[in-house]
């Protein structure tokens, strides 16, 4: 990526005991990207976060920013500021005091420090609450005041520590919105560190998901939801159906294989696969039928409805089939009947288009 302005390479950290954080990584990092480290607890993801900062030395590997080592260079003399999940802001300063702080202390002067919290104020929309204490604000509020400190400071990249996971889920949204609407403002790179997939998908113009310390894939949200090029990543990735196959043969685009409560279906695929694959289908590419589906190329299910889970707009529908194979259907609710239109212990079939199953060979 010619356009990088954080370039990772070969990147591992070891801790004592010999315990693997982050397993040879290797990363781009575009200007003015917001760009999302996403996987489960324990994957690495703040660990490469920390590494960024400086607050963590790489095992091995190289890490550049804007053009420049940073194997040297410590955390304070780097081109970057971070927001951690706990906000940490001054409980005895006020809001104006807490966004000036880091200018305050690197000897920035006082006219300077001045505009510039204006500023960040005004970009986190807190003008009016300059001069409020912490404890007297809600806590998006608190970390508007974190964002706005680390602003100020001007650095090439914001980095952000599960900025949103203290938040509750009103708040959350809001402030998913918050964080886009901030990135596209100050044109800097954001690199989020998150485990909420919808909070990835929803800010991130690429993510990198992580497992065991390695990057599993890197690309858009719907490139993620649409190819995951594993089990975990789809898995991980929204909801997914996963059903286990045993390949019985590969023709050009095509491969046949038997499949876990379905039989034998014949699937396109332009990689080549070995002798077992996994299926993937999203849920709200199933649909339920009340009467056996006539059309000669869908695959199809007959099962029982073993649960319905009523969203509001959608319900959850699962369906028991043969062999053991249940799957989920997102079902857009009817507004006239308020519900999915079936009931638990119903006879029904399931149908989906075979161009809606992905193969997964790993």
């Amino acid at each position: 990526m010619t356009d990088a302005i954080v370039s990772i390479r070969n990147v591992t950290k070891k801790f004592p005991g010999g315990v693997v954080a982050v397993d040879n990584v290797n990363l781009d990092i575009a200007q003015n990207e917001f760009f999302a480290l996403l996987g489960p607890s324990g994957c690495g993801k703040t660990t490469l976060l920390r590494m960024l900062s400086g607050l963590e030395t790489p095992t091995a590997g190289q890490i550049n920013i804007a053009g420049q080592d940073m194997a040297l260079t410590p955390p304070n003399k780097r081109p970057t500021n971070m927001v951690f999940q706990s906000y940490a802001v001054f409980p005895h300063m006020t809001v104006a005091q807490n966004v000036g702080y880091g200018l305050k202390v690197t000897g920035v002067e006082a006219s300077e420090i001045k505009r510039r919290v204006a500023e960040g104020l005004e970009m986190v929309k807190l003008t009016a609450l300059a001069d409020r204490k912490p404890d007297q604000m809600s806590g998006g509020q608190r970390q508007r005041v974190a964002l706005a400190r680390a602003l100020v400071k001007r650095p090439k990249v914001l980095l952000l520590d599960e900025p949103l996971s203290a938040l509750d889920a009103k708040l959350r949204d809001d402030m998913r919105l918050e964080l886009t609407r901030l990135q596209e403002t100050v044109g800097i790179t954001f690199i989020i560190v998150t485990h909420d997939q919808d909070e990835a998908l929803s800010m991130a113009s690429r993510i990198a998901v992580m497992e065991k310390g390695a990057v599993q894939q890197v690309a858009t949200p719907s490139e993620l939801y649409e190819h995951p090029k594993s089990r975990f990543v789809a898995d991980f990735i929204g909801k997914v159906n996963l059903i286990d196959a045993k390949v019985l043969g590969q023709s050009g685009t095509a491969v046949t294989c038997e499949a876990k409560g379905l039989g034998k279906v014949e699937l396109p695929s332009e990689k080549q696969v070995g002798s077992g694959i996994a299926i993937a289908v999203r849920p709200e590419k199933l649909k339920i039928m009340k009467t056996e589906p006539t059309g000669p190329k869908s695959i199809k299910v007959a099962g029982k409805v073993r649960d319905v889970a009523y969203y509001g707009d959608t319900s959850h529908v699962v369906i028991e089939g043969n062999d053991g194979l249940d799957l989920s259907v997102n079902v857009q609710n009817d507004s006239r009947t308020g519900g999915a239109g079936v009931t638990r212990g119903e006879s029904v079939w399931v149908q989906w288009s075979p161009e809606d199953s992905i193969v997964l060979t790993e």
